[in-house]
């Protein structure tokens, strides 16, 4: 898996709040990398396959490089195994 690249990526940055909770539905094997931001939450394209935590890895990492953080610091609150996620961003330490 490679690292995403930032065009094409929404501004998140204001996710970057220590605590928030990020909704997210997921969907593996997409054609791209992409993030829509929804009332609801974010959705979430990956080309990713939800096997092993693959998908859920390629999420964090693209949500980290959309808010402009480490993908260390989002934590996977619920949904380890299931399309609907939660993030929760712990902040810079």
């Amino acid at each position: 898996m490679g690292r995403p690249k930032r065009r094409n990526l929404p501004d998140l940055s204001d996710l970057a709040v220590t605590g928030v909770r990020i909704a997210v539905k997921v969907t593996p094997r997409a054609a791209a990398n992409a993030i829509l931001r929804q009332e609801a939450g974010l959705k979430v394209s990956v080309t990713a396959v939800p096997e092993n935590g693959r998908a859920t890895e390629a999420v964090r990492s693209l949500l980290a490089k959309a808010m402009g953080v480490a993908a260390t610091r989002l934590e996977l609150q619920q949904g380890a195994a299931s399309r609907n996620k939660v993030f929760v961003y712990t902040g810079d330490g």
